[in-house]
């Protein structure tokens, strides 16, 4: 079974870490991680599961003891850089042109490094930007070296007549700030200033800009649209209804079954998970919380390093943690005037599809939004990739792909709602972006 394990550098010489299993259709899973020298040390505490191992002289790899519930087992982790090979000699012009810009959050005076996609043609041309998930990412989303999700999408909506606006979150590349001293409310005036920024420029419809939002991408969209002069439509992608707390708590229910908990173990976890909130929620003072939280964390696993317990227990009251707990979609859904497709997979582990669509469209629908449609998507995960079974073969191998079904739900419904311009005549099921390699993303003070 194949880990695939994300690092992204931050201020101060911590580390934002994810971890993938595709075969178990998991992907974002939050890691914890330490670097001394070359001793490396990862704590997955969703998944009951912790690494131990040495990076190696050329830093391209490390090897080291798994450990998870009934499993400890050496793993080895590789840099996971494909081999160049040479470009051929005829390369079809894009019916698009690529801009790099930066973009000024006038709210927080922070600049964040974005890439514009416009089509070819004199316009105007409807346009909208894309909101992450949670955890920073750069402007492609790039969960894995060969799945961009977003350099996807910017690619099949420029090919159907859309300009797009993809940017690095805080922190990120060309992104100023910090990402983990932001909350939602904060990353909204982000999204918020890159639509202003679309609006401002030429051979766009001034009057049709949205917004593509991915799990909490897609809730800070519905945000903004609640917010005088917001986004002129909304697709959400993996967008929560519940609230933050439900969330978190039934992510690690679906995770201990995952790694073969039983029911004893499950009511443990969530009995630990939540006094581990009541904490949160019940001393406003960060430093005593942290604290308590270490004290709890190393009393139910003896085996962590303190280091390790301090660092979580930090995480666990950071603004966007605190902030994210007591969010709840549904206060702001009545706000939204604008029309929103909500799509959710089935087979999506982190956000229930039946009862957060559910929520979404009731919220919405109260306020009288007549312009509200959700879809279950079946075979679909939370990043929306579909079975494997599914994915197109490249040079001889399958590599992952956006469903092709949720492409084409979400054209139909833009078409409607959004009226793209002529659309082009070269669709692909699975468009492959103009990008030839993939660049780790940087911090930045």
């Amino acid at each position: 079974m194949d880990l695939i394990l994300t690092v992204v550098p931050l201020t101060g010489g911590t580390y934002y870490a994810a971890l993938d299993v595709p075969k178990q259709r998991v992907s974002r899973m939050p890691v914890e991680m330490a670097l001394t020298n070359s001793d490396v040390l990862l704590k997955i505490e969703q998944a009951g599961s912790r690494f131990t191992g040495k990076l190696s002289k050329d830093r391209k790899s490390m090897t080291g003891i798994w450990e998870q519930p009934g499993l400890k087992q050496e793993v080895k982790f590789v840099q996971g850089a494909a081999p160049v090979v040479s470009a051929p000699t005829f390369k079809p012009a894009q019916p698009y042109k690529t801009e790099q810009v930066i973009i000024t959050n006038e709210k927080t005076d922070l600049c964040l490094g974005a890439t514009i996609t416009t089509p070819n043609g004199n316009g105007p041309f409807p346009a909208v930007v894309l909101v992450s998930d949670s955890g920073p990412q750069d402007r492609d989303a790039a969960l894995q070296e060969d799945y961009r999700m977003f350099a996807i999408l910017a690619d099949y909506l420029a090919r159907h007549g859309m300009v797009v606006l993809r940017y690095d979150d805080r922190g990120v590349g060309k992104s100023g700030g910090k990402y983990a001293a932001a909350t939602t409310a904060d990353l909204m005036t982000d999204a918020e200033a890159a639509m202003n920024y679309l609006r401002s420029r030429p051979r766009i419809d001034k009057k049709n800009v949205g917004m593509i939002g991915h799990g909490e991408g897609a809730n800070i969209a519905l945000l903004a649209a609640a917010e005088p002069k917001g986004p002129d439509f909304v697709v959400s992608l993996a967008g929560y209804g519940m609230p933050g707390r439900d969330v978190l708590r039934r992510q690690q229910v679906e995770i201990m079954r995952m790694i073969g908990g039983n029911a004893t173990q499950v009511d443990a976890a969530l009995k630990l998970h939540d006094k581990m909130i009541n904490i949160i929620r019940q001393t406003p003072n960060s430093n005593q919380a942290r604290g308590k939280l270490a004290a709890m964390i190393r009393m139910s696993n003896v085996d962590i390093d303190p280091t390790m317990a301090r660092a979580r227990a930090a995480q666990l009251v950071s603004p966007w943690y605190r902030y994210y707990l007591d969010f709840d979609p549904k206060v702001k859904l009545p706000a939204v005037k604008c029309p929103v497709l909500a799509l959710n997979g089935v087979e999506d582990l982190q956000v229930a599809a039946t009862k957060n669509l559910a929520t979404l469209s009731k919220g919405l629908k109260a306020g009288g939004n007549r312009h509200v449609k959700t879809v279950k998507i079946a075979g679909v995960n939370h990043i929306f990739q579909p079975d494997e079974s599914q994915w197109p073969l490249v040079n001889g191998e399958q590599q992952p792909n956006f469903s092709p079904k949720a492409l084409a739900l979400m054209q139909t419904w833009l078409e409607e709602n959004a009226k793209p311009g002529p659309i082009l005549k070269t669709p692909r099921s699975n468009p492959k972006p103009d990008v030839k390699k993939v660049s780790k993303p940087t911090a930045q003070n």
